[in-house]
């Protein structure tokens, strides 16, 4: 039995899994804190690593591809503070980290574990039912159909759809994007039949992320419909997820654009803040982001 216990959580090995839950730190993030206690299979496991740091060190472990749902749906874009698979290391403990690789490795090794892909999800992925709220949304899965309700601030394009229900039997693809920089996040859907290339702010199989607090926690959600979904490993090789359209830029030069962009987001938050979707220091926070990029 290898442990290290953590501040930013506890990471135990019994020689046939990896238990790991998330420390009650306010550097933890707000998905590892929802996700809660996970159980890896060291069938699961492709690797593990140790890096030292002045300050901290980390520890990291590297999944076998298609092995976990909640990795497949995020694409390796989940941030650190949200990442399951990353544990923070206080100096003292190095001595225990390290050993603690050397048991997973030498588990890995006498069991001769593959480091390749699999052919079938060994995580269940985030446990149902889940519900959702962030961005232009709600999304809820109860592990048989999605549903997708909207509030005040939706487009009314998108809106006067009303309420979306979708059968997980219709759903063919998920995909969630973090918001990033000026770009706005989401959540999409793609279902069987119905051709939508507009953008998630008017797409009514998506809920648009704009870049707070709770917009991780739509992951959730996405791994959770993944898990049900076809595993990757059976899709044709010509088939691909759905990329997000990138919208044709014309007219002024990027600076100028970036600077109107950066203005238009001012506004935007402005109005959040007034209309008390943002609390004051989640305002603070994002205005001075905003303004060190001016």
């Amino acid at each position: 039995m290898a442990e290290i216990l953590q501040k930013d959580g506890t990471w135990a090995f019994d020689g046939d899994a990896l238990r790991l839950t998330p420390g009650r730190d306010k550097s933890v993030g707000l998905l590892r804190a929802t996700l809660g206690e996970l159980v890896v299979p060291l069938g699961a496991l492709a690797g593990v690593s140790f890096e030292q740091g002045r300050k901290s060190g980390r520890l990291r472990l590297r999944l076998r591809d298609g092995a976990d749902p909640l990795l497949h749906a995020t694409g390796g874009r989940l941030g650190e503070p949200h990442d399951p698979y990353r544990l923070s290391v206080e100096p003292d403990r190095y001595g225990v980290a390290e050993y603690f690789v050397e048991e997973v490795r030498g588990a890995l090794l006498l069991d001769q574990v593959p480091s390749g892909p699999v052919g079938a999800y060994l995580l269940p992925g985030p446990a149902v039912p889940l519900s959702v709220s962030a961005g232009d949304g709600t999304a809820s899965f109860d592990g048989d159909q999605v549903r997708l309700e909207w509030n005040w601030k939706t487009e009314e394009a998108k809106s006067s759809a009303g309420v979306r229900t979708l059968p997980v039997g219709d759903i063919t693809a998920v995909d969630w994007q973090p918001a990033a920089g000026l770009e706005n996040g989401h959540l999409r859907f793609t279902v069987r039949g119905v051709a939508c290339e507009v953008p998630p702010k008017y797409d009514p199989y998506a809920v648009e992320l704009w870049g707070f607090r709770k917009d991780p926690l739509m992951a959730l959600v996405a791994a959770a419909v993944q898990a049900r979904l076809p595993h990757p490993s059976t899709a044709p090789a010509n088939v691909r997820p759905r990329l997000p359209e990138v919208p044709e830029q014309r007219g002024a030069p990027a600076v100028e654009d970036d600077h109107d962009a950066l203005l238009r987001r001012l506004r935007e938050l402005g109005e959040l803040h007034r209309s008390g979707v943002l609390t004051d220091e989640e305002f603070g926070v994002a205005k001075q982001a905003i303004l060190r990029r001016m």
